[in-house]
């Protein structure tokens, strides 16, 4: 079984200006809620790609790819969606050049890989999480799959406007 990675320390590298390498590690990804539901990486361990760069002076260059498969409701119909997303995320931390230039992966030369990959996770998701691209949902008046039940309809209600007259009695 590969080795769980949730933490890489860089430093140890020994890289200088200009040099970088490339590390093929594991890491777990937590459950997480998203939109109010709960979701799961099924698997214990996401093979992950970090390229690591040193700029200049005591800087980094990072980015974190991976492929992880996210299981849980679907946003339309509630059944298991099971979707694959690609994830391609980049961190820069180049201390003495301001705040935006400040990984907050990175402290004194220990890379948190695990919260890394769960934030970029989280950041390649889509608006909606479902089962596949044509789901139909739900039906919103009595909750019937509408996949399982293309043909699905109900009676349309009366307009409104119209309701009183069906108050009168004609004797």
């Amino acid at each position: 079984m590969p080795q769980r990675s949730d933490s890489y320390e860089i430093g140890r590298l020994g890289l200088t200006s200009g040099q970088g390498r490339r590390v093929d590690l594991f890491v777990h990804i937590e459950p997480f809620e998203y939109a109010g539901s709960n979701y799961t990486v099924p698997e214990e361990l996401v093979p992950v790609r970090l390229d690591i760069s040193r700029t200049t002076g005591d800087g980094w260059a990072l980015r974190l790819r991976f492929s992880a498969r996210v299981d849980g409701p679907c946003m339309r119909c509630l059944e298991l969606a099971t979707p694959e997303f690609d994830v391609d995320s980049y961190e820069v931390h180049q201390p003495g050049a301001g705040v935006d230039l400040i990984s907050p992966y990175l402290d004194d030369g220990d890379l948190d890989l695990q919260g890394w990959a769960r934030d970029a996770l989280a950041l390649a998701l889509p608006t909606q999480i479902i089962c596949r691209p044509d789901c139909a949902g739900l039906c919103p008046k009595c909750g019937a799959n509408l996949n399982e039940e293309p043909d699905h309809a109900h009676e349309a209600d009366p307009d409104p406007r119209w309701g009183k007259l069906s108050e009168l009695k004609f004797d």
